[in-house]
């Protein structure tokens, strides 16, 4: 009996799928061959329909802290796919993740849930224009923040933050409505608000910018955000789709002690479910309707299976102090990883905060901007990522995309992992 290949199947999604893949970082573009299509997961490991295990740091790109169905988040699952699979109406299970979340969390006075990050920046963006009487956004040049529209742009020509569109179908007048600046540079920073300061309804930055490469923030930039934002009436969101409860159960706002006026989160809090949330301080967040003006709603929001999903990850993580494992297991690793490169003469660092860690090329200083970025990036991980992927290894099959380590990642696993990926590295 023929058993199905991943080329087949690829072959097949092509027909049905624009270039084979529902999100087009899970293909294999300039790989040079199908992406792996996988059947089951487990811990730490994805399954393939060839039936060949990977060590996974994928891990869904983010929301798996505790790996693939975690026998706790299992059970959890069941007993809601149980006892409902969505209501459209008011229920317990959202509430409580909320009251979790705001408790621990006393920046976010009040939060309100949805079904993705990219809808929870959307939202945030627009509460931050009611808020203010203001149309325009400031980005970062590296940051991500979905697929809304006008954050669909890159640096343009001319006057200062000028914008241009790094999507088709976006417009030029949309465009326009949103400012561009590189990281890492308080200079800039300063013209485009001394510009546009009268115009900026809001500043959106990932705290640790970590879809282009891991792009560690200098706490003094941060902290000249936050300054600019409060001294031109500008509100300040920070995108923590990816950082929070990653780098730590307060993620980036409490390792950088800055508070900002809304916080938008996804991945984890939904524990491996779609689920993303924003929130912050009570007086922009009271805004929302039915309480106030600024319209959004969702059907599937907030569903109960990811909130108890989310609510137990979270508690799972809390009681296990797992940040603090994962943060010393990581950086084991990382050092594994180093210390490898260095015994056979290779130009590869590896950036880590947290669970998370980026190969890249050899740079004097550590890489905070997308400029900065080694211009042979791509060449240089697409052997290590094929090579890494026929010994047993998944990473994220881009070269700018960050690893995530997991709960179910053990020293023992990291280190097999490590030795793969060095072997693999030349």
């Amino acid at each position: 009996m023929h058993k199905v290949t991943s080329e087949e199947l690829f072959q097949r999604a092509l027909k049905v799928t624009p270039g084979g893949v529902h999100s087009p970082v899970r293909s294999f573009k300039g790989l040079d061959r199908a992406p792996v299509f996988f059947k089951q997961a487990e811990g730490a490991f994805l399954t393939s329909v060839e039936d060949k295990r990977y060590i996974d740091f994928c891990q869904s790109f983010g929301p798996l802290i505790l790996g693939h169905r975690d026998p706790e988040v299992a059970e959890e699952v069941h007993r809601m796919v149980d006892t409902a699979w969505t209501f459209g109406a008011t229920e317990i299970y959202s509430l409580e993740l909320a009251e979790w979340i705001s408790t621990t969390l006393p920046f976010m006075e009040k939060l309100r849930f949805v079904s993705s990050g990219t809808e929870a920046v959307m939202s945030a963006l627009r509460v931050a224009r009611a808020a203010t009487g203001r149309g325009k956004v400031l980005k970062f040049e590296g940051c991500y923040h979905g697929h809304v529209d006008n954050l669909l742009v890159k640096a343009g020509s001319g006057l200062a933050g000028a914008a241009a569109s790094s999507s088709a179908g976006i417009s030029a007048e949309l465009a326009a409505l949103t400012l561009v600046t590189p990281l890492d540079d308080e200079e800039k920073l300063a013209e485009v608000f001394q510009t546009h300061g009268k115009d900026i309804s809001a500043v959106i930055i990932e705290p640790l910018p970590a879809n282009y490469g891991l792009l560690v923030q200098r706490p003094e930039f941060l902290k000249k955000v936050a300054e600019l934002c409060e001294k031109n009436g500008s509100l300040l969101i920070f995108d923590e789709v990816i950082s929070g409860f990653r780098v730590g159960l307060g993620g980036m706002v409490e390792k950088t002690g800055i508070r900002p006026d809304l916080v938008t989160y996804g991945k984890i809090i939904g524990g491996g479910f779609p689920v993303g949330c924003y929130g912050g301080k009570a007086e922009y967040m009271n805004m929302v309707a039915p309480s106030g003006d600024v319209y959004q709603a969702g059907t599937l929001s907030a569903n109960p299976i990811g909130m108890r999903a989310g609510l137990t990850t979270l508690k799972k993580m809390q009681r296990l102090d797992g940040w603090n494992v994962l943060e010393k297991r990581t950086a084991r690793f990382a050092e594994t990883l180093r210390a490898g490169f260095a015994k056979k003469g290779l130009p590869l660092k590896i950036e880590q905060t947290a669970s998370l860690f980026w190969i890249h090329g050899n740079t004097t200083s550590t890489i905070r901007t997308i400029e900065a970025i080694p211009k042979d990036q791509s060449a240089t991980f697409k052997k290590l990522f094929l090579k890494a992927l026929d010994k047993g290894v998944y990473l994220a099959p881009n070269a700018y995309e960050v690893g995530f380590v997991s709960m179910a990642h053990s020293d023992e696993l990291l280190a097999e992992a490590a030795q793969i990926i060095i072997d693999s590295a030349e």
